[in-house]
This record gives structure tokens, sequence and C-alpha cells, in this order.
């Protein structure tokens, strides 16, 4: 079920039945307007390597490991890497027509998406062998998991966000994101981080950290200008953020990029 606000003239009514009564004061002022999202930059603080060959579509650091997710059909895989290094760990690869897309890790456990294949994928985290799968209506694109709300956040492309058990894969429920009164659409890769989504919009150099209870996007961070000149050519767009724990920083990357950027957002005025 779509999040919704409470229709004005109910909660209108109701104060003013207050006033009847001498309960309360009912203001008739006009909602506030909607809030411009704040303006923040990755700021790079070191480049790290990564598979130029690797058309990311899920990106997440758990227990150390840095979890990837390739698209393509033929040439999808999901794997675990070495952050520092890129030095691939463990791979296993999707028969077509499977698309690899987003994904996610959950304790032992770890969940892939397909993109029209309607397919999400649980893994054992350690080999990453398949262990199930189980459908689901639509496309899939981003993935993360909630752990202080035990829920599974899924994108899709669109302006929603669906949140899903962690365990069944089922929808609980789901939410419109919005920018100062407008749908945001395109919602790409995903990375949950405490009470916030951040999600790569796909075809742009902007993240958004989107209010996962209201589906306002609180900032707009611009990750431009990661690349030298000379290795946009042979890269694809923007799509890739995996916190680091125990830290205010995030590994970047993109599809078919040569490199991942450790970052800090910071306010778009600071610095150079």
């Amino acid at each position: 079920m779509r999040t919704t606000t409470r229709v004005p003239w109910l909660l209108h009514a109701a104060c003013c039945l207050g006033i009847a009564f001498g309960i309360a004061a009912c203001s008739t002022s006009e909602p506030r307007a909607a809030q411009a999202p704040e303006q923040l930059r990755a700021d790079v603080l070191e480049t790290l390597p990564h598979d130029p060959t690797a058309f990311t579509q899920g990106f997440e650091i758990a227990h150390g490991i840095l979890y990837e997710s390739t698209g393509i059909v033929g040439e999808s895989d999901v794997r675990a890497t070495d952050p520092a290094t890129g030095e691939i760990l463990a791979s296993e690869e999707l028969p077509p027509p499977l698309f690899g897309e987003g994904l996610t890790v959950i304790d032992d456990r770890l969940w892939q998406l397909t993109w029209k294949s309607e397919i999400a994928i649980e893994r054992d985290r350690h080999t990453l062998e398949e262990i199930r799968r189980v459908g689901y209506e639509g496309e899939g694109w981003g993935l993360c998991y909630q752990d202080e709300r035990d829920r599974l956040v899924m994108s899709d492309g669109s302006d929603t966000l669906t949140f899903r058990d962690p365990d069944t894969f089922a929808p609980l429920d789901e939410v419109a994101v919005h920018a100062a009164g407008e749908p945001v659409t395109q919602l790409n890769e995903l990375e949950c981080v405490d009470d916030r989504v951040y999600a790569n919009v796909w075809k742009s150099d902007v993240i958004v950290r989107i209010d996962p209870g209201t589906g306002e996007v609180t900032a707009e961070i611009d990750a431009s200008g990661l690349l030298e000149p000379d290795q946009e050519d042979d890269a694809d767009v923007l799509n890739g953020i995996a916190a680091i724990p125990g830290t205010d920083q995030y590994l970047l990357t993109g599809k078919l990029w040569p490199s991942t950027f450790r970052v800090r957002f910071v306010q778009a005025g600071d610095g150079v």
C-alpha cells in the first residue's frame, strides 16, 4: 500500500469540531511548502581499482567484503571482492536469460535481483551458491536491507520504493519518492544507512538521500567528475554506492568503470 498523508479537510474538520467544544484552536493556514533538498558533493579521499568489465548493478560492503552484482545477459555474475585491491575472492555466474541487478546481505544470506525475469535469488554469503529462487512482479533494479526495521527496500526504476519481507521476499508496503513536491524516477542501485536510503539516479551523476518514512528526498549528492576525461568514453553510468561500516565514508563506482572511489559527502560549497 502506497504511503500517503491524511486528507487536509479531515484534519480541518477535526480541528473545528474541537473549537465548537472549546477544546482546541484551529489553524486554517496553508500547508508548509516542500523544502528543497540539501545540496552535497562527493569529496574523493582515495582511488581504488575496479574491474572495468563489470557492468555494476549491486554494490555493498558486509563483514569486510565488497559484494558486487553485475549485469548483461550471458555475462552476469555475483562476486565477493577485496574492497582495497579489487581481487575476486569468490564468484557465481547467472545463466541466460538472467540479467543480474541489485543485491544486499542479511547475516549469512544474500539476495540478488534480476532485471526482467521477476526472480530474486537467495544465496549463501560465504560461497555465493544459490539456495532458492523467489518470484516477484515487475522489474528489479536496486536492493538494500534496513536492519533496524528488518525489511528489504527495492527499486524498480520508477519513483516507488517497495518494502519486502527479508525471509519470504513478500511485499509489505511502498512509498513514492519526491523532491520539493515532484516525483523522482529512475531510482536504481540502493544503499540503506541507518534510517536513510541512498539511490543512484540512472543516467545521471546524482545520488539522492531519501527518508523512507515519507519518501522525501532530503539531499542531492553531486558525484560528477570522478573519472578522468580519457576514461569516460569506455565507461557507462555511475551506479554503485557502498557505505563503509563504522565511518561516514562510501565507495562509489559505475558500470564498466576502471576505478572505485572512497568518498565523503560534504556540503556543495565546501573546499575547492
